[in-house]
C-alpha cells in the first residue's frame, strides 16, 4: 500500500515531519528535554512559560537550544497584575488551610506576588527571539503582535470559540490554537462565559478555519494517529497534543499524577475553577471535591492558583495524587496501550507510524 501524506503550510514553515505540536502544559510537564525531543523527532515542542519568571524562561530556552537546533515555542498566559483585597485572600485560605494542615503546613498567608509579571515575560520572549510564541487567557493588542513579528516571532492565539479566533486574526496573529472542550487543563476562554465556550474539537476546528482563514491547530481529545488524520480532515494544519505527552519519561510531573492519567476512564474528568480560580479540566480527586464544596470562597485566578500551590507541591513530593491538580484531557484512555515510561521520541515515532497507517487505510477505502 503506498504511503499517503498531507502537507500543510504550517508543517512546511517549521519543517515538521509529523503534523504534531506538543501542547504547552503548565505544572512541570514541559521540561527542556521534552520540548527538544518532540522538535528533534519532527514535531514542534512547546515550553509552558506562564508560571515562570523571565529569568527562568531564559534559562529554560537556553537549555532547549542546547538540545535542538529545530524550531520550538513558548506559551504565556495574558494576565493583568493581581491585587486582591485582604478579605478575598482570607476567605480563600479558610477553605485551603485545613488541607494544608494535612501536610503539616502552617496556615497560608497573603503573598507579595501571585503570578510572574506578564509584561516582563513578553519582553523576554522578544529579547530571546524564540521561534514561536503562543498566548492563552486573553488577547494581545495589535501593537504587541507587531513587536513580536518585528523580532521574528510567529504568533499563535488560543481560541475556544469563533469570536475569539476572529479577534486574534484581527490583531495580526499568524495561527489559531483551537481548544476543544475535551482538552485538559485551563480553559482559554476570554470572550463570554466559559460555559458557553465548551465547543468540541470536531465542531470548533472547521468553524475557525472558515471564519479566520488562518492556519488552525486542533487541540482537545487527540491521542493517536487516527486523531491526527481527523484533525487534518477538519481543516486543521496540525494536531496540538498535550495529555498524550503527560506520561512520557521526560515529563516532570509526579509519578502519582502519571499513574492517575493512565488509570482514568473517559468520564473521570470535570471542569472546575476550585483549584486555581479559573476553569480547568482535570481528574476528580479529594482536592477538587473539597474546594468545590466551598465554591463561594474560591479566589479568582491567579490568586487561588498561588494560594494552593504550596499544598499541591507538598502533595507532589509525597506522591499523593489526592491533593494534586490532575490536569488531563478526556482522551487519556486512548494512550493506555502505550508502554509505561515511553520516551517522547518513541511516542513521536508511534504517532508518525499511526498517522501514515490511518491515512493509507482511508485512501485504500476510497478505491
Amino acid at each position: 500500500m503506498s504511503e499517503v501524506r498531507f502537507v500543510t503550510s504550517f508543517a512546511e514553515r517549521f519543517a515538521l515531519r509529523v503534523p504534531v505540536v506538543q501542547a504547552p502544559m503548565a505544572g512541570g510537564a514541559t521540561t527542556p528535554a521534552l520540548v527538544a525531543a518532540v522538535s528533534n523527532a519532527g514535531g514542534l515542542g512547546f515550553l509552558a512559560g506562564a508560571a515562570l519568571p523571565p529569568e527562568k524562561i531564559a534559562s529554560e530556552v537556553a537549555a532547549i537550544r542546547a538540545l535542538t537546533d529545530r524550531p520550538f515555542g513558548v506559551n504565556l498566559f495574558v494576565l493583568d497584575p493581581a491585587a486582591p483585597d485582604d478579605a478575598t485572600v482570607r476567605r480563600a485560605l479558610e477553605a485551603i488551610d485545613p488541607l494544608r494542615a494535612e501536610f503539616d503546613l502552617p496556615p497560608g498567608q497573603p503573598l507579595e506576588r501571585y503570578a510572574p509579571d506578564f509584561r516582563a515575560q513578553l519582553e523576554m520572549l522578544i529579547e530571546l527571539r524564540v521561534p514561536v510564541a503562543s498566548f492563552t487567557f486573553g488577547l494581545l493588542p495589535a501593537h504587541d503582535v507587531a513587536r513580536l513579528h518585528d523580532a521574528g516571532l510567529y504568533v499563535i492565539g488560543t481560541a475556544t470559540h469563533t469570536a475569539e479566533g476572529v479577534a486574534w486574526r484581527d490583531v495580526g496573529a499568524d495561527a489559531i490554537a483551537a481548544q476543544g472542550a475535551e482538552a485538559g487543563a485551563h480553559r482559554g476562554t476570554f470572550i463570554g462565559a466559559f460555559e458557553d465556550a465548551l465547543v468540541g474539537t470536531l465542531a470548533l476546528v472547521p468553524q475557525l478555519v472558515d471564519a479566520t482563514g488562518l492556519p488552525v491547530l486542533a487541540a482537545g481529545g487527540i491521542m493517536d494517529g487516527r486523531g491526527i488524520v481527523a484533525a487534518l480532515a477538519l481543516g486543521a494544519q496540525a494536531a496540538a497534543m498535550g495529555t498524550a505527552f503527560l506520561t512520557c519519561r521526560e515529563s516532570a510531573i509526579p509519578q502519582a499524577w502519571k499513574t492517575r492519567v493512565r488509570d482514568m476512564s473517559d468520564t473521570s474528568t470535570s471542569v472546575t475553577r476550585a483549584i486555581t480560580g479559573r476553569h480547568a479540566r482535570g481528574i476528580r480527586n479529594p482536592l477538587m471535591q473539597s474546594l468545590s464544596e466551598t465554591a463561594q470562597k474560591v479566589a479568582p485566578y491567579p490568586v487561588q492558583n498561588a494560594l494552593t500551590q504550596e499544598l499541591r507541591q507538598s502533595a507532589g513530593r509525597a506522591q499523593n495524587a489526592d491533593y494534586l491538580s490532575l490536569w488531563s484531557g478526556q482522551g487519556a484512555p486512548l494512550g493506555r496501550a502505550r508502554p509505561e515510561g515511553i520516551s517522547a521520541a518513541e511516542l513521536m515515532a508511534q504517532l508518525e507510524q499511526e498517522w501514515h497507517a490511518a491515512t493509507s487505510r482511508i485512501a485504500a477505502q476510497q478505491r
